[in-house]
């Protein structure tokens, strides 16, 4: 049955029919969409944290092992784990659910934009410690 059979908003388009591809549900990518946009949000927020608090960047800078870089070893390493224990949760979660894909969308891409704003020098910087 095609998406039109369905009652579904999308039309299949009929040059795919002949590759006889299976109906899959969107839990997956909803997951995967909604984890980067919540690790773009931790690389945010910790960056705004390490600029307003001592000890968090005292404690972000640990993850440097002796390369130099300062917090930003532990920023990334943090924001990819948030990224991926999300990635996980969410996974196992979604995995056979059918969800409005538009929507989870719009919410990650929200997330991301946040966290990405959070990265400007001007954002965070208004929020230094002195």
């Amino acid at each position: 049955m095609n998406a039109t059979e369905r009652g579904d908003r999308i039309v299949d388009a009929p040059e795919l029919e002949p590759l006889h591809l299976e109906d899959r549900v969107d839990g997956p990518a909803a997951a995967v969409m909604m984890s980067a946009g919540i690790g773009i949000l931790v690389l945010g927020l910790l960056t705004l944290l390490s600029e307003a608090s001592v000890p968090v960047h005292d404690f972000l800078e640990k993850f440097e092992f002796g390369l130099g870089v300062g917090p930003l070893s532990g920023k990334t390493l943090l924001a990819s784990a948030g990224f991926l224990v999300s990635w996980a949760v969410l996974g196992t979660l979604m995995r056979h659910q059918e969800v409005d894909l538009r929507r989870w969308f719009w919410i990650a891409f929200t997330l991301g934009v946040l966290g990405a704003v959070l990265t400007f020098p001007p954002v965070f910087q208004a929020f230094a410690a002195d």
